[in-house]
């Protein structure tokens, strides 16, 4: 499926590309010297993942997703809530490698969560991201026996523990592989012959592949075929906005990963970090695609949707600015609650806290600046930050 480069209609594209670039531009400038820098960062990443979600149609609250990432929820987390917290984490690990680590081969592996894969021709029992069959679990469990029966009795003894060892991540990748949940379902199904019960447990498996997946939907391949066009805008002369805005409708077109849609965008920030555009942060291009109209980001003509895109660059960016902005006044605002304190007060952490995070709670201002809850509520009082959830319990505050 390729996606084609030819006859761009720059005239068009060149009022908005220009706006774009130059927002970029002052954003990231902006956020590589703020003093407020820190804060900007983490609380780019919640917005940018609640955002992400709101595209899917989905929506999850900034409160559940802080309290969900510190391991303090107050709900069970719903799928979407476990959705946004990947997206989350995938930013963040973005932002902790070199520029380049995103769109190599390395890294859309392990965004995808397929780390391990293609680097060994065997993976070792038990490390990450290994998922050994059980004909190869048992192969281990047998020379594991073999090498230790003919030492002492304490080793034999260490043996049979490392077999059950074995025996249980034997089952366990049987159970991964979908080999037990199809033996049950199949005894479930109370079939009147063998014949009937023997293929009912053979096809069950390929039942449910289509609930799930859609079988002919080559991901590798379509992935392979945006790789190709991010390749050909690297090599092409063009700006690097309207580099990431046709890296980011070619990823709308192609459509590669069927679960993983979001990490589109993600790449498209990661585009703008390697080539230098926006390096002080990795830019909340979610954010900017929720201000523009969804007939306008699906529209069917191409002009069309590369100028929503370049829109929400431009909106993003100038979002960025503003947040830059508010974040300086409240840190001004709160640092005068500062003046004759204690040298050891907890003030100034509550401070950079309050920064990073949309909203706070009791639990987890205690948790991060190991205080007790009583003396967190204390800190809360003295700082003056408005409590945004209206409730009497589990409460949190935050900059409104």
């Amino acid at each position: 499926m390729a996606y084609n480069l030819a006859a761009l209609p720059l005239n068009t594209l060149l009022g908005p590309l220009a706006r774009a670039e130059d927002l970029l531009a002052r954003l990231d400038e902006r956020a590589r010297t703020s003093p407020v820098r820190d804060g900007f960062l983490q609380r780019s990443h919640f917005a940018d993942a609640a955002a992400a979600l709101w595209l899917d149609g989905e929506l999850v609250h900034a409160e559940d997703l802080v309290l969900h990432d510190a391991h303090m929820d107050i709900r069970t987390p719903s799928h979407e809530l476990t959705r946004a917290h990947a997206v989350l984490r995938a930013r963040r690990r973005i932002l902790l490698h070199p520029p380049d680590w995103a769109l190599s081969r390395a890294g859309i592996l392990a965004l995808r969560g397929r780390e391990g894969q293609g680097g060994r021709d065997r993976a070792s029992p038990g490390r990450a991201g290994s998922e050994p069959d059980a004909a190869t679990a048992a192969a281990w469990a047998d020379d594991t026996d073999e090498n230790l029966a003919v030492d002492t009795d304490h080793e034999d003894a260490l043996a049979e523990e490392l077999a059950e060892i074995d025996a249980v991540l034997a089952r366990s990748s049987r159970l991964l592989a979908g080999e037990a949940f199809a033996a049950r379902a199949a005894d479930s199904l109370e079939v009147d012959t063998a014949g009937q019960g023997a293929n009912a447990r053979e096809t069950l498996p390929n039942r449910l592949g289509p609930l799930i997946r859609d079988l002919d939907w080559n991901e590798d391949q379509r992935l392979a075929d945006w790789l190709a066009v991010v390749d050909r805008l690297r090599g092409e002369t063009m700006p690097a906005v309207l580099s990431a805005a046709i890296a980011w409708d070619s990823w709308q077109d192609i459509e590669p990963l069927q679960h993983q849609h979001w990490l589109g965008t993600l790449l498209v920030a990661a585009l703008l970090r390697e080539r230098g555009k926006v390096g002080s942060h990795l830019f909340c291009l979610n954010a900017g695609l929720r201000v523009v109209p969804r007939e306008r980001r699906r529209a069917r003509d191409r002009t069309t949707r590369l100028l929503a895109g370049l829109d929400a660059f431009a909106e993003a960016a100038s979002a960025g600015l503003k947040e830059l902005d508010r974040l300086a006044l409240a840190k001004g605002q709160m640092e005068r609650r500062l003046r004759n304190r204690r040298k050891n007060s907890s003030l100034p952490a509550l401070i950079e806290l309050v920064l990073a995070r949309p909203v706070v709670s009791a639990g987890l201002i205690a948790a991060e600046l190991k205080i007790s809850q009583r003396a967190a509520l204390d800190l809360v009082a003295e700082l003056g930050i408005r409590e945004v959830t209206g409730r009497g319990r589990y409460r949190a505050w935050g900059l409104v």
